[in-house]
């Protein structure tokens, strides 16, 4: 009866993880997400603010001016994209900041509601407007795509069935007691979580290949940033270990949706 149980618990974790309940603009993936926009933009705001308090804003004005310009003609395409779509309300309540940081660090990020920063580190690479383009739609994508939300209702999930299936135990051996929330919660890292991390940075350039497009930077541009970054990468870590896809799959992938971004930049 425990076996059962255990298998039950198990297939419970995969229904969960594996069962959409939204679904992705352009994209059409459905993914679980239990965390409304409300709870996320509250916990965005508050942690943006704790890093904004201990960051340092770039005193280089014209490059400043570079990335927040950049971003507004992405998300006014964004937004006018959606308004014709009738769904505006996918973005509502997000209060879009872009902001460049002193940090000599090749990145940028995004926080949910559209809070985006992007360190001063990563200008040599991006070298033009639309090289930052291509990372600025693709930081933009992460949160029109709620894909922190996403993260968060799946590791609610993955803690409360790991809680779960630790009580069918009880009775079994401490060996087993102390063993199966480990082998449960490396499964659910890099079996899981990981995976769906390297989903939602597909994902991402899928859509930021489109928003470039809108907004009237040539998303082929991607394809020779990506290259520059490939270039300049100097920490090789096994796929399987890393949230993100190796330089190779990504520039792949980026060569096949090319022609779809192609049609909104042609229009």
């Amino acid at each position: 009866m425990k076996k059962l149980s255990l298998n039950a618990g198990l297939i419970a974790l995969l229904l969960v993880l594996f069962t959409g309940c939204s679904t992705v603009m352009l994209t059409g993936r459905k993914q679980f997400n239990v965390v409304t926009d409300a709870e996320m933009l509250t916990i965005a705001d508050s942690s943006y603010k704790a890093y904004m308090a201990t960051a340092t804003v770039s005193k280089k004005t014209t490059q400043s001016a570079l990335v927040s310009r950049v971003g507004s003609k992405i998300t006014t395409a964004v937004q006018n994209y959606l308004s014709a779509k009738g769904q505006s309300s996918l973005i509502e309540g997000y209060n879009w900041d872009f902001k460049l940081v002193v940090d000599t660090a090749v990145n940028a990020f995004c926080m949910p509601g559209g809070k985006i920063v992007v360190y001063e580190g990563l200008l040599p690479v991006t070298l033009s407007e639309a090289g930052l383009a291509v990372v600025l739609g693709h930081e933009i994508a992460h949160a029109v795509a709620k894909h922190s939300n996403e993260r968060l209702s799946q590791q609610m999930a993955v803690n409360g069935l790991l809680s779960a299936a630790g009580s069918l135990v009880q009775n079994q051996s401490t060996f087993l007691k102390t063993a199966l929330p480990t082998v449960l919660g490396l499964g659910a890292e890099y079996g899981v979580m990981l995976p769906y991390s390297r989903k939602q940075e597909y994902e991402a350039d899928h859509l930021g290949l489109i928003f470039m497009a809108m907004a009237g930077y040539d998303p082929a541009e991607a394809l020779t940033f990506w290259s520059r970054m490939a270039a300049k990468s100097s920490v090789s870590v096994p796929e399987i270990l890393s949230t993100h896809p190796t330089d190779a799959k990504r520039i792949a992938n980026l060569q096949a949706l090319l022609p779809e971004a192609q049609k909104y930049y042609n229009k």
